[in-house]
């Protein structure tokens, strides 16, 4: 069994940063990938980023140049640096990850950032 178990999230005024973390343990080998994805009220869930084997980083076009996502091989971590929010990152962002080719779901953290 995989858990992901996020941390980081909060209140923050538009402008300001939050990082969030998320760790995994359990019966973890062959990550595909891992990444963060958010819900707001009355959206689809959206991937945000998202990082792949190498090193390869991928970004929503609406947090590119604002947000970096950071992994750590060996504490099977993935970080997500979040810069110059605005209010509408408002959201809860998941983080997710592919293991030989299964989905694994963290519960959510709240992000809300004010005006």
């Amino acid at each position: 069994q995989v858990q992901l178990v996020e941390s980081g999230g909060g209140l923050v005024q538009a402008g300001g940063s939050l990082t969030l973390s998320c760790a995994a343990s359990g019966s973890i080998f062959r990550i595909n990938a891992m990444g963060w994805s958010r819900q707001a009220p009355g959206k689809q869930r959206e991937l945000v980023a998202h990082t792949i084997s190498g090193g390869i980083t991928n970004y929503a076009d609406s947090v590119k140049g604002r947000f970096t996502i950071s992994r750590d091989n060996a504490k099977n971590t993935v970080d997500l640096q979040m810069n110059s929010l605005k209010p509408e990152d408002t959201a809860v962002y998941y983080c997710w990850m592919n293991l030989a080719g299964r989905h694994y779901w963290g519960q959510g953290t709240q992000v809300t950032v004010s005006s």
